[in-house]
């Protein structure tokens, strides 16, 4: 993270947390509608997929001003880890254990290692 953080530096963060809402759903959105015909989950997933990218490839050009791309990479994957827990616990309502909380935290104090000076 910048030394000095700004409002400049939040809206990348902000814009990728909203592109990976979009692309959770995309990915794992239809697992909740198990009979649903597979063209039409494909074709509903890349029509949902369209808004990710329009959040997420603007928010890397702007980010790549206040992070470097490594940053840029780690802040993505530690906010793909907290969207997918909340997703998988309240969209699919699937149990969030005591091993995945150790598994996530471990990955985010690796992630950590990234914004060392």
């Amino acid at each position: 993270m910048p030394a000095s953080f700004s409002p400049a530096a939040a809206w990348p963060v902000l814009m990728l947390v909203c592109s990976n809402v979009f692309m959770t759903f995309a990915w794992y959105g239809h697992l909740k509608f198990r009979g649903a015909p597979l063209v039409i989950v494909i074709l509903t997933s890349w029509g949902i997929a369209f808004f990710e990218y329009c959040l997420a490839v603007p928010a890397n050009r702007i980010g790549v001003a206040v992070y470097s791309t490594a940053q840029l990479k780690t802040i993505q994957e530690v906010i793909t880890l907290t969207v997918f827990t909340g997703f998988s616990v309240f969209w699919l309502k699937e149990s969030l254990t005591f091993n995945h909380l150790i598994g996530f935290a471990l990955i985010a104090a690796g992630a950590a290692f990234i914004f060392r000076a």
